[in-house]
């Protein structure tokens, strides 16, 4: 009978230790099998961290190429992130430290948001300016056009002016004539009996003109050549200009008839030039003859 019991518990503990090694085996297998499912879910998580940290450090570098006024700031954000990508690649993996490399990567995230959001303004306030510099650069042509144009009628304007502010000198007429000793004037084309040249012309009226004196240089001319008269010369830029006589005018942008005598004896007979100048300019011209 005792040995009957004995054999009874010693099955009994047998039977205790089976179930306990089956349940430790149990136990160690699923605890293996947490750790392989752990260890795979962080593997995961890590990879899914640098991913994500990838894509954020390419969303700067296409905000640093658009080269806006914010490049700085966002090339040292950049450089945040890929310090935090070496980080993560050197770390072991464990739970804690990809929490804090996720919190990390969220709050460089909120960053850049806001740093792309202020690009996105910036780009749209350049667009804006540039519109605005090219709507002023085509004003800015049209408007010196317009000034091209205004200097352009200006100066014909004052060509024209110019041009009309000039005095017309008109009618210009010469006679010769024989002096009486009571001192009549009687015409001749005789060269032998001339002893007086008369030069008569008309200066015409003119609104635009500058009022004042005025001094015209009056040249006769023989038919042998010879400038008759005072015989004087004055220079004009640079050229010389050889004349009879000076006739001296008070012009008040009205009519003047002006009338000048030539004295001189023994006139040669032909053909006679007489010139009138305002400075170097040529103004009126005409012939006689004395016979």
């Amino acid at each position: 009978m005792e040995n009957q019991r004995n054999t009874s518990s010693l099955k009994a503990i047998i039977v205790v230790l089976a179930i306990l090694l089956i349940g430790s085996l149990i136990y160690m297998y699923k605890m293996s099998s947490d750790a392989k499912v752990t260890e795979s879910t962080l593997v995961d998580e890590k990879t899914s961290v640098m991913n994500d940290l990838k894509a954020l450090k390419a969303t700067y570098d296409s905000a640093i190429a658009e080269n806006t006024s914010m490049s700085d700031e966002l090339i040292a954000e950049r450089e945040k992130v890929v310090k935090l990508m070496a980080d993560l690649e050197r770390s072991k993996g464990d739970a804690a430290s990809l929490r804090k490399y996720k919190n990390q990567f969220i709050a460089l995230e909120r960053e850049m948001k806001k740093m792309v959001a202020q690009v996105e303004e910036l780009k749209k306030q350049n667009e804006l300016l540039t519109v605005e510099r090219d709507s002023a650069n085509v004003k800015l042509d049209e408007s010196t056009k317009y000034n091209e144009v205004l200097v352009g009628q200006n100066e014909e304007l004052s060509k024209t002016i110019e041009k009309g502010s000039k005095l017309s000198v008109l009618n210009l007429k010469t006679a010769a004539y024989k002096q009486r000793n009571s001192g009549k004037q009687i015409e001749t084309d005789k060269a032998r009996r001339a002893d007086v040249l008369k030069v008569s012309f008309t200066i015409a009226e003119n609104q635009i003109a500058k009022a004042g004196d005025k001094t015209y240089y009056v040249q006769v001319i023989d038919s042998q050549n010879n400038v008759l008269g005072e015989k004087q010369t004055v220079t004009f830029d640079d050229q010389l200009l050889t004349y009879s006589f000076t006739s001296s005018v008070q012009y008040q942008n009205k009519t003047v008839e002006v009338s000048e005598e030539l004295h001189g004896k023994n006139f040669a007979k032909g053909t006679y030039f007489v010139n009138i100048f305002d400075g170097n300019e040529l103004v009126s011209k005409s012939s006689f003859v004395l016979k």
